[in-house]
């Protein structure tokens, strides 16, 4: 494997179901994608690119071949890697309201035990602006320098409302960015993912019964299993987004919008209605 043979990259967004374009790509005999996010571009530049094309090693002759990490997209120094290692490859990036995106990110740490429940504290751009939950919903500008480097025709710009209005739409797009011939939705592709609503272990019990899980893990999925989980596991009350935070929100992201509305061609003036519930897909 080379970087040469390496086809496409989804750079992100976090959020923003950027897991189920993955499982649909995966679903093709005609495509190959390892499962983890690699984030070499991003966080593991150190391991060398021997490593990197290592992780590609299974795929198979005419494949199209990709990977996924959403972390491209806000790291620094991402862009100039992959464009240093591959100026040919194509790109995807799949998009959400900056605000929902931002809340759900909260959620996900706020499940995890790494955020309190004083959500203004990481949420408002007053207090919080520099910090990463509200930084990575500058889509506009992390875009543009994808767009200087490697040209917009390699971009392609999805957002989050396709997957739930017109997830074949929302394919059909990706495949003809790709080449790709017409394929099938994976049945997977219908369900939600990580619902927020479904009953989690408590943070505090994740840590304390952390040194069971490798005894545990082949259990995972059998009756015993759940019935011991479903002891301790809860639904997560999280702490909620105000309609005063929300406004405070999206006058931050007010003018990124309106930029990323230039970059893309879209309007997106409904980025500014209701939010999410909190079992939507987040992937």
């Amino acid at each position: 494997m080379h970087f040469k043979d390496i086809n496409f990259i989804i750079i992100g967004a976090g959020k923003s179901a950027s897991t189920w374009l993955q499982k649909q790509l995966q679903s093709d005999p005609e495509v190959y994608m390892p499962d983890p996010e690699l984030h070499y571009f991003s966080r593991n530049y150190s391991r060398g690119d021997e490593w990197y094309l290592s992780q590609f090693k299974d795929a198979g002759v005419g494949q199209t071949v990709g990977e996924k990490s959403n972390s491209y997209l806000y790291a620094p120094d991402a862009a100039a890697h992959i464009h240093d290692r591959m100026p040919h490859v194509r790109l995807i990036a799949q998009l959400r309201n900056p605000v929902e995106r931002a809340y759900s990110n909260y959620c996900m740490l706020f499940q995890r035990g790494e955020v309190g429940p004083d959500i203004e504290s990481y949420l408002d751009p007053s207090q919080g602006g520099g910090n990463k939950l509200l930084i990575s919903g500058h889509f506009a500008s992390h875009l543009q320098t994808y767009i200087d480097l490697f040209g917009r025709e390699k971009l392609l710009i999805l957002f989050f409302e396709g997957v739930l209005d017109d997830p074949e739409g929302q394919m059909s797009q990706v495949r003809t960015h790709l080449d790709l011939p017409p394929h099938p939705l994976a049945p997977e592709g219908w369900s939600k993912t990580k619902d927020k609503s479904a009953p989690n272990v408590p943070a505090h019990w994740k840590k304390r019964l952390g040194w069971m899980k490798p005894i545990v893990r082949p259990l995972r999925g059998t009756a015993t299993f759940e019935t011991a989980r479903g002891w301790i596991a809860s639904e997560t009350q999280y702490p909620p987004l105000t309609d005063d935070l929300r406004k405070r929100l999206n006058d931050y992201y007010g003018p990124s919008i309106e930029a990323l509305e230039q970059i893309s061609g879209q309007s997106l003036s409904h980025w500014y209605g209701s939010m999410d519930e909190p079992g939507g897909m987040t992937a």
